[in-house]
């Protein structure tokens, strides 16, 4: 019944997609294997893609070639531009999605995508010989061979949905668990652990009185997240978001709940997301507080379901019911669904090689949540370079592995394999050191000829990053080259409190001014208009960019040429680490654990101390 694969994907949330189209479109041939054809893409938790560093990660997926930013920008209903008052490295964009829209697209390009097929059915387990992995079993009781696997499970493994004291298997809402992997993978010597991560109630939007909230409108600008040219919404098209906030009423009947709470009454075991933890988490860690904001959120241009962003819950669903009707603007709502809590295996991630293929066993790869990571863009760019390497492993090439300096997807992986996770992993532009290198804007000019070398990103794309570099080396030149008379410019200067000019300048030297945006140069001194008619928007910004962050640039680039030396220090791969007599016992088990490849490698391993690399150093260059 079925052919022999190069690639099997397991699971087809955001980084089984995005695995799938990344091997089928290096040419492996690819099947699919999903639980349900219905909910490819599903957007389980909020629908929204983007926002503080995920935005950067969704661009660099999309200059890479993958799927998300194109699905993004083709599917939402309002876009922002996170961070503007700061500087281009702290940028994020970010997008309201329609739920629905946003899941039929990512099918419809994954039908398009030729190499992929699909097949419904729960795999239940691994075709392993030698340990090696050649395929899988599933619940039909079919044997499908591969030369690699994937694994994008998502919260289904052995997942338990909590609701007060009530509980039910499932990976999502009306969705059964996944059974049988990770008794296998145990079995095999994988060391799992479990997480917890939840959902909001979904509102009935006629329900609610907005005219009680704060409107938040998307920019006037929609740039969007896809370097190619994509179908978005004009401006006017936009959907808005709202803003409320709970009180301390609302908090006392939340309170009202606390003795059924799964969570606090321990029925919950696994860890929950830090960084967006449930409303009764919010209460009682940050008991000081006497409020705490809410997004109100649409779901899509033609649902009423609201997503109520904030509220995340676990709480019997009468209690999150009563309320939430004393939040502003929500005093009638009708509950469509409670929100809830979902437990699930994971697998450390520390068992794995940075091409995210398992120690274990060879030609099994793990990309998403099942690496213990929370949020879309972080599955979605694991679920590339999972698809990336499976496909190259099943054709006996190289691995491929993005560096700390090259991309947030690098950062990613490296700190979840040196440092594993014991919570939920969510991307922070913090995360990345040289984040002024790793922006948003550039993503293309960082990872698309890597990307087109390798095969994946097409030749359109590759065109499209040469002529922007053509293009801002010109607008650079002519910039460093072009000056401006006091006459000029000192109206426009007046104007942003900017000093005026006593004798002319070059116009790269007005550039460095921090008041100044080149756009707005352009737009008032009537000779640069015409010097600059000529380019487009994207690369004008990028030209700006290069010239006011210059030296942050170069500083940047020389600390990476000084940690690449112990990123060139390769580690044998069979180095016996007793023979350090003075190494700690702590950097001994990590070592032999995560066995690192390089001095830089190991100087990242949490619990490892600076002496301890340098012993090893000292001890290598013997």
């Amino acid at each position: 019944m079925f052919p022999n694969y190069d690639v099997i994907v397991v699971g087809a949330g955001h980084a089984g997609c995005e695995a799938a189209a990344a091997a089928a479109n290096m040419g492996s041939k690819v099947l699919l294997v999903t639980m349900n054809m219905q909910t490819i893409a599903q957007m389980s938790c909020n629908p929204a893609m983007g926002g503080i560093a995920k935005g950067q990660i969704v661009r660099e997926i999309d200059a890479m070639g993958g799927y998300s930013g194109i699905v993004t920008d083709e599917s939402m209903i309002q876009f922002r531009m996170l961070n503007r008052s700061k500087g281009p490295a702290m940028w994020s964009p970010r997008a309201q999605s329609d739920r629905m829209l946003f899941a039929s697209k990512w099918r419809e390009m994954l039908e398009k995508t030729p190499n992929v097929d699909f097949y419904q059915d729960m795999v239940q387990g691994l075709l392993i010989k030698n340990g090696r992995v050649y395929g899988v079993t599933t619940g039909l009781g079919h044997e499908i061979r591969s030369k690699s696997v994937v694994f994008t499970n998502g919260t289904f493994l052995n997942g338990i949905i909590h609701i007060g004291e009530k509980r039910l298997g499932g990976g999502r809402m009306a969705e059964k668990a996944a059974t049988g992997i990770t008794e296998q993978l145990v079995s095999l010597g994988f060391e799992s652990d479990r997480l917890k991560t939840g959902t909001p109630p979904r509102i009935d939007g006629r329900s609610l009185d907005y005219s009680k909230m704060e409107e938040q409108k998307g920019d006037d600008e929609i740039i969007g997240f896809s370097f190619l040219e994509t179908q978005k919404i004009i401006p006017e098209q936009q959907r808005s978001c709202w803003i409320t906030y709970t009180s301390p009423e609302v908090h006392d009947i939340l309170k009202t709940g606390f003795e059924k709470s799964p969570m606090f009454q321990g029925r919950i075991k696994g860890t929950g997301p830090r960084y967006c933890p449930s409303i009764e988490d919010k209460i009682n860690r940050f008991a000081d507080r006497d409020r705490h904001q809410l997004f109100v959120e649409p779901e899509g241009f033609n649902t009423i379901e609201i997503y109520v962003n904030g509220f995340s819950s676990s709480l019997p669903e009468e209690v999150q019911y009563n309320a939430l009707r004393s939040v502003p603007g929500f005093e009638n709502c009708r509950m469509f669904r409670p929100g809830y809590a979902i437990e699930y295996d994971f697998f450390p991630p520390t068992q794995l090689k940075f091409s995210l293929e398992t120690k274990l066993i060879e030609n099994l790869f793990f990309a998403g949540q099942i690496n213990g990571t929370t949020g879309y863009e972080e599955a979605a760019c694991q679920g590339l370079m999972a698809g990336i390497n499976a496909h190259q492993k099943a054709w006996e090439k190289e691995p491929v592995v993005l560096k700390r300096s090259e991309a947030y997807i690098g950062v990613l992986i490296d700190d979840l394999i040196n440092k594993g996770t014991d919570e939920p992993y969510r991307m922070f532009t913090s995360r990345a050191e040289y984040r002024t290198l790793l922006r948003q804007d550039n993503a293309d000019l960082r990872l698309t000829e890597f990307s087109y070398k390798l095969g994946l990103a097409s030749q359109e794309r590759m065109e499209r990053v040469s002529v922007k570099n053509e293009q801002v080396t010109a607008i650079k030149a002519i910039l460093a080259a072009y000056q401006i008379e006091p006459n000029d410019a000192n109206d426009f200067l007046n104007c942003v409190q900017s000093a005026p000019l006593a004798t002319k300048q070059r116009a790269a030297q007005l550039v460095l001014r921090p008041m100044i945006d080149l756009q707005n140069m352009i737009d008032h001194i009537p000779g640069l208009k015409d010097k600059l008619k000529q380019f487009d928007r994207e690369s004008l910004e990028q030209a700006e960019i290069q010239i006011k962050y210059e030296t942050y640039i170069n500083k940047e680039k020389e600390l990476v040429s000084k940690m690449s030396q112990l990123e060139d220090l390769v580690i044998p791969e069979n180095f016996d680490y007793e023979k350090l007599v003075s190494l700690g016992t702590e950097a001994k088990q990590k070592f032999r654990k995560i066995k690192p490849r390089t001095l830089g490698q190991a100087s990242r391993i949490s619990g490892v101390n600076p002496s301890d690399v340098q012993m090893l150093m000292v001890f290598m260059g013997r």
